[in-house]
């Protein structure tokens, strides 16, 4: 779809190259978390989990949710459809269903025993950077087509609105995931409004209680609203990863491409394990 090519390949993807190398040179010198593995291992393994998701997004997701928004010009359904407002106002209020439904999207892959078997390949990385951002296996994209795709309709979006909604989402993800220490006052500042880097090591956390918190992806309003955000952790104390998958020899790519097909272990509170 040219409307893809024009804005999400030629305006999203530089703009996403540049915000990821901005964030991997920043995450390099400026550490929030000590690592546990080898940063090199890591981008090679989430690297190879990462690629069919990527090709899914750019093929199957994009065209389908820019498919839906088109389709929907004659539909007339959602929010947008039932009022009239200038372009900006409506282009706001798609953007804000979108993110609060992918902030429920997000607490569905952990409540959901079905959607966490996918999912859980994004939390067992042991360290948290600017990769994990890309380490989602491809059944978990799939799911979020049927997902998205409904709310797309419901929010009554435009093929254009979806497509910049998606970009910002994209980076908005690297820079929560990223291992970037910023000011302590400057994130706490950020952190009303949007996602930081310590907001979502929290949610990465091997702990359940923090795992269950902090969903949201862009607008920290979601978390607040809901009564799920928490920002009391100190990152000194934040053990990242799942209990039951603490041995990372075990964790390669190969492994985790097929782990939501295999018998998904009981998460374990760290207690547990001497952590």
């Amino acid at each position: 779809m040219s409307i893809i090519r024009r804005v999400f390949d030629k305006i999203g993807a530089p703009v996403l190259t540049v915000v990821f190398t901005a964030l991997f040179i920043a995450e390099g010198s400026k550490q929030l978390r000590r690592r546990t593995q080898r940063r090199g291992e890591r981008i090679i393994t989430n690297s190879i989990v990462a690629l069919p998701a990527f090709a899914l997004l750019r093929f199957l997701f994009l065209p389908t949710m820019v498919l839906l928004a088109r389709k929907n010009q004659h539909w007339r359904l959602g929010v947008n459809n039932q009022y009239h407002a200038p372009p900006f106002i409506k282009g706001m209020v798609a953007f804000l269903i979108m993110d609060y439904t992918n902030y429920l999207w997000h607490v569905a892959n952990h409540k959901s025993t079905f959607l966490w078997r996918f999912h859980v390949v994004h939390h067992t990385d042991h360290d948290l950077d600017i990769t994990t951002a890309f380490r989602f296996h491809f059944g978990e994209m799939i799911g979020s087509v049927f997902f998205r795709g409904f709310f797309v309709l419901v929010s009554g979006a435009t093929a254009l609105q979806v497509l910049l909604y998606e970009i910002l989402f994209e980076a908005a993800t690297q820079f929560h995931h990223s291992n970037w220490k910023l000011p302590l006052r400057l994130e706490r500042a950020l952190n009303k409004l949007i996602v930081t880097p310590r907001m979502h090591g929290i949610h990465h956390s091997r702990v359940r209680r923090e795992t269950d918190s902090n969903y949201t992806v862009i607008f920290s309003i979601w978390d607040r609203l809901h009564h799920t955000i928490r920002l009391n952790v100190a990152q000194d104390d934040i053990v990242i990863g799942v209990p039951a998958y603490d041995n990372p020899a075990e964790l390669t790519a190969t492994y985790l491409l097929k782990l939501p097909f295999t018998s998904i272990r009981l998460w374990e509170e760290p207690a547990k394990k001497g952590i």
